[in-house]
């Protein structure tokens, strides 16, 4: 009596944790540990349920063959599941007709059922009646039998499930036999449950009348659509200027222009408050005034290679250099003179040589391009090692004579810049030379 009274109580307790609407099970799935039991039927010979419940003796369960189970299982109401189950265990029993096979082999069984359940699923602890039909595979053999037993379920948490479970398995076809099924697992849903549709109150009737969702009490512009943030009335541009108050409402101002954009008097796109320059056009890295022209030649100190002395815009805004100084130069380096196949400078060059260097020390402005050349003869690698070298010895004559290397550039192209023909000796004498190049940007 104490044990009834302690099951009813722990049945309402639950109801009472668990309280919510009924509702029925969501698709879930479950694992099972399970022992199928043989012995127990074989060896009273039963034909029935009765027979081995008459007899009471039941094996035990190291005579039992362990095994593992899923299953997939749905509420069709609540106090209806279905569920579907494939289970599999090693056991050794005598096929009907067959006999033992001596050692264990995998045993595979497969069941749809229905379970009755005395609770619905907002009990915690809810019995249930189970039948239905299923069919086994073992040592190529096949059978269809009919499970039936009962069990019970145990709610964990909202939707996961504890099952226990013992069935009577009840053979259909002439290869099945007799045995009990008791299994132990735990169910879980694949999906959520869906949140219940709340069905919000009808809004309260009030006076709007130009639907803008501020009430007329509050509008200052009752009849045309606006915004809260502007007690009801219509902003046009979004500039958080009421139209009515704005002299342009439809271009997005300032409240200190009266809603009307910062203005740009020079019409360089630079507003006012950012321009240095207001009424003269510039550009933005200028903050609004013009690029700068330093030296005031025309030409402005971005595009002047020598922004701080004039010159024309055909030589980049640098001075001119004298045409006498060009002719000098030019004629020096027609007198540059080496040693067959190598870079060592001959005596007789030193005489144009440092006439190009007093011409550099007069005008210090002045910059200088060497560059070597070679003719064909020969492999192309070591021709443009030798014209390099050429170009470099120069360069350290006249660094020699007081000439910065900053101010020099010296590079050699082999053959690569021919002014002749190398199949001749005067063509290929023609290509081996130095130039200098006189520049002052």
């Amino acid at each position: 009596m104490k044990k009834l009274l302690f099951s009813i109580l722990t049945m309402i307790v639950c109801a009472i944790s668990f309280g919510q609407s009924d509702y029925q099970k969501l698709p879930s799935f479950g694992i099972h540990y399970l022992n199928n039991d043989f012995a127990t039927a074989a060896e009273l010979r039963a034909t029935s349920l009765s027979d081995v419940l008459k007899n009471k003796q039941y094996a035990k369960k190291e005579r039992m063959n362990p095994g593992l189970a899923i299953s997939y299982m749905k509420g069709m109401g609540r106090f209806v599941d279905i569920a579907t189950s494939l289970s599999g265990s090693f056991v050794d029993y005598e096929v009907p007709g067959t006999g033992k096979g001596g050692n264990s082999k995998f045993f595979m069984e497969a069941t749809a059922t229905g379970n009755l359940k005395l609770l619905s699923d907002k009990y915690c602890i809810s019995p249930f009646l189970t039948f239905g039909v299923g069919g086994f595979s073992y040592r190529s053999t096949f059978g269809a039998f009919l499970p039936a037993g009962a069990g019970i379920q145990v709610k964990v948490v909202k939707d996961v499930f504890l099952l226990f479970n013992s069935q009577y398995r009840i053979p259909v076809t002439e290869k099945a036999a007799y045995h009990f099924y008791h299994s132990f697992g735990v169910a879980a849903p694949l999906v959520n449950r869906p949140d219940p549709i709340v069905i919000p109150p009808p809004p309260p009737v009030v006076l709007d009348r130009d639907a803008d969702g501020v009430l007329d009490a509050d509008d200052k512009c009752p009849d045309t659509p606006g915004i809260a943030a502007l007690q009801g009335c219509p902003d046009r541009d979004a500039d958080g200027i009421a139209d009515g108050d704005d002299k342009c409402p439809d271009v997005a101002g300032l409240i200190k222009y009266g809603g009307c954009p910062i203005p740009d008097t020079d019409g360089d796109g630079i507003n006012d408050e950012l321009d240095k320059c207001p009424e003269v056009k510039g550009v933005a890295r200028y903050e609004g005034c013009p690029v700068p022209d330093t030296d005031a030649d025309g030409i402005n100190d971005e595009e002047d290679k020598c922004p701080s002395r004039p010159g024309p815009a055909s030589n980049m805004g640098c001075p001119e250099i004298a045409k006498e100084v060009i002719e000098k130069i030019n004629f020096a380096a027609k007198n540059i003179f080496f040693a067959t196949g190598s870079a060592k400078l001959l005596p007789k060059s030193f005489k144009s040589l440092n006439e190009v260097a007093t011409l550099l020390a007069t005008d210090e402005s002045l910059l200088l391009n060497i560059d070597g050349h070679t003719d064909s003869t020969g492999k192309a690698e070591k021709n443009m090692i030798l014209s390099d070298s050429r170009a470099n010895a120069v360069k350290t004559y006249l660094s020699g004579r007081g000439v910065a290397e900053a101010r020099m550039t010296a590079t050699g192209y082999g053959p690569e810049k021919a002014i002749a023909t190398n199949k001749t000796a005067a063509g290929r004498g023609k290509n081996r030379r130095v130039e200098l190049n006189v520049r002052n940007y």
